[in-house]
């Protein structure tokens, strides 16, 4: 592996090999703010020491919140709702996450704050987040319109009834948060089920959570109680592996210990209907549900994906480029959301993908895809983006010649030692 900001990639001709997955990102981030909202201490192992990860971390600590990390675990002594003014700009660098929990949790505290982060994040609209808190009586002020910098006056608030039209779990998330310091109920209806990492953990906090359907009653609460918990392995990691198999010849991997939400886990769903040959077993329930993924070489068709892209928001770039070894084409719609990710999602998977070779058409809000492509290796750029980068390194194992991606490093967001598993498990040809 090359120590510059450039990695160079060869075709593999199989992937063989048991993995232990990158744990959960969104979980991650979502034990920490409810360790710190706590009271006593709440132990977090398997945690996710990715870069998006530790701004969450970085940016409680500046909030007053006592946090340790030992290897993988990480403890929060917890103090209830009794978060401090921060001295200095809460910077959540390149976490969305961070960014709009964050949001929602500071509206309802009894001090001014500010938060800013990376180029990326400030090109990340915030009115989906910042109009339904003020309905709640929240109070902001921007210097570039709807974008970060912006700065947080916390106020008393109010419970809201609202219908989430935007189908974003980091929307629900904020007004949630924002709902447990609010004086009176908070009823939310989702159009679109998106993941529920929140609910769940909330409810095992102590929270005050009624669900019925899509629709999600947020009841006030004095304290949450700490707890322990273990996060499973990230099946948005997991994706790209799975992915990896199924294109590449000979291959059998078995990816253990995965988080199999079902708000998370469609993209099993997906790659089946592709004609994926995937089997799920050891499953085990609890906060968040478990197994091993088993995932043999397969021959793949094209697919028309629409209606499910909420729940599979994360997995399009993975998606999109095994479409191009699929038999036939696939068509991906309503993916105007791409355009609010890391990098502008839609424009960086076109590029790409068209860069190696892909017949590749995009369209206003999706993207049509015709496989059995020859990948021809390429320059990959990365823009930042760790799951753009991840999807150059799944077609680099396909093609016929040398490939590199730049500024791979940026993989460390979500899944620090992506390279080394592909390394391990894969097979040169």
């Amino acid at each position: 592996m090359s120590i510059s900001d450039n990695i160079r990639l060869f075709p593999k001709h199989s992937l063989v090999g048991e993995i232990d997955i990158a744990p959960d990102k969104s979980i991650s981030h979502r034990a920490v703010m409810c360790g710190a909202l706590a009271n006593g201490k709440t132990v977090i192992k398997n945690f996710l020491l990715g870069q998006d990860c530790l701004s969450t971390i970085d940016c409680f600590r500046k909030l007053g919140v006592k946090i340790e990390i030992e290897n993988s675990t990480v403890t929060v002594f917890g103090s209830g709702f009794n978060l401090k003014k921060p001295k200095e700009v809460l910077n959540v660098s390149n976490s969305g996450t961070t960014l709009r929990l964050l949001t929602g949790i500071l509206s309802g505290c009894g001090f001014e704050s500010e938060i800013d982060g990376d180029e990326s994040i400030r090109k990340r609209p915030m009115s989906r987040v910042t109009e339904p808190l003020s309905l709640m009586g929240a109070k902001f002020e921007f210097i570039n319109q709807n974008f970060c910098p912006v700065k947080i006056f916390g106020n008393t608030l109010t419970g809201i009834n609202y219908n989430l039209t935007v189908p974003s779990a980091q929307v629900k998330s904020a007004i949630i948060f924002a709902g447990l310091r609010a004086s009176s109920k908070t009823v939310l209806a989702e159009l679109q089920s998106t993941r529920d990492h929140t609910e769940r953990m909330l409810k095992a906090f102590g929270a005050g959570l009624k669900i019925s359907g899509k629709n999600i009653e947020i009841t006030p609460v004095k304290d949450l109680k700490a707890t322990s918990l273990i996060v499973p392995g990230d099946i948005s990691s997991a994706a790209f592996l799975i992915a990896a198999a199924l294109i590449t010849e000979n291959s059998k991997i078995k990816i253990k210990n995965v988080g199999v939400n079902p708000t998370r886990s469609l993209i099993i769903d997906v790659f089946k209907k592709m004609g994926g040959d995937i089997v799920l077993e050891n499953y085990k329930d609890g906060l968040e549900p478990v197994c091993d993924i088993i995932v043999k070489s397969s021959k793949l068709k094209g697919i028309t994906i629409n209606r499910e892209i909420p729940l599979i928001i994360d997995e399009i770039p993975i998606i999109a480029s095994i479409a191009s070894q699929c038999e036939g084409t696939t068509v991906i719609e309503n993916l105007q959301e791409l355009k609010f990710k890391e990098s502008n999602r839609l424009d960086t998977i076109f590029n790409e993908l068209k860069t190696c070779g892909v017949d590749i058409t995009k369209t206003a809000s999706g993207l049509i895809i015709k496989g059995k492509n020859k990948i021809k290796g390429s320059n990959f750029k990365s823009y930042n983006d760790h799951r753009i980068a991840m999807m150059c390194a799944i077609l680099s194992l396909v093609a016929y010649n040398e490939s590199s991606i730049e500024n791979y490093r940026c993989v460390d967001i979500s899944f620090p030692g992506f390279f080394e598993i592909l390394q391990k498990i894969g097979i040169y040809k």
